[in-house]
């Protein structure tokens, strides 16, 4: 582990938006998983969710481009589930989705506790999804199509939510909280990490340059 290389990590976790989520029920594509799991990690959220009928998603990481290390994508077999999780945590739920209750998508404020719920690519949100999201929104289309891809309606959101937020001074904040200090230590040294969780031991504390403190190895 370089200095620069765990810098790096520092300023993504400082970065994170722990209260911004994505829920995708039944996007059935896993390429189109991977790119929004990509825009995920490109605009600081940390964790997705995913329902997925199988309970497994092929991998494409040529396409993720190794998001997937630093993004945690949460599989479930049930949308009720996301939608737990995201309540759980107090997060308003917005749906996108084409419908007469919409509003445009530069209307809602996320610089709430928001959880972006997309839908498969051909039927889109189920009707319990829409019932339980507490906005409806879409994005203008001026030509012929009628809507964009998953990956690029989610990408077009979550860069206004980024924008919002980045106004709003949400981003580079402190590592002060414990949860992050363990994140940091995962992501610099995942083996070690392994090792220390399997024998019941805390991390141990790394020094200011990210290395390991004498006579511990990675």
């Amino acid at each position: 582990m370089t200095p620069q290389r765990y810098r790096r990590i520092r300023t993504m976790l400082a970065n994170r938006q722990p209260d911004l989520t994505v829920l995708l029920d039944q996007v059935h594509k896993p390429h189109n998983i991977h790119a929004v799991l990509r825009t995920c990690d490109a605009v600081g959220i940390g964790e997705m969710h995913v329902t997925v009928r199988d309970g497994r998603l092929n991998p494409h990481e040529g396409i993720a481009g190794g998001s997937r290390k630093w993004v945690d994508m949460h599989l479930h077999s049930e949308l009720s589930t996301m939608l737990d999780i995201a309540r759980d945590a107090g997060m308003q739920i917005i749906a996108a989705h084409p419908a007469e209750t919409c509003v445009d998508f530069r209307e809602v404020d996320y610089t709430q506790p928001t959880a972006l719920l997309m839908g498969a690519e051909l039927w889109g949100i189920s009707r319990s999804g829409l019932a339980a999201a507490d906005q409806h929104i879409s994005i203008p289309m001026a030509g012929m199509v009628a809507s964009l891809n998953v990956s690029v309606a989610a990408a077009v959101i979550l860069y206004e939510a980024q924008r919002q937020r980045e106004a709003a001074g949400m981003y580079g904040r402190p590592l002060d909280d414990e949860r992050l200090r363990e994140r940091l230590f995962e992501l610099a040294y995942p083996r070690l990490a392994a090792r220390c969780r399997s024998r019941g031991e805390a991390y141990p504390a790394l020094r200011e340059d990210g290395s390991l403190p004498a006579g511990r190895s990675g």
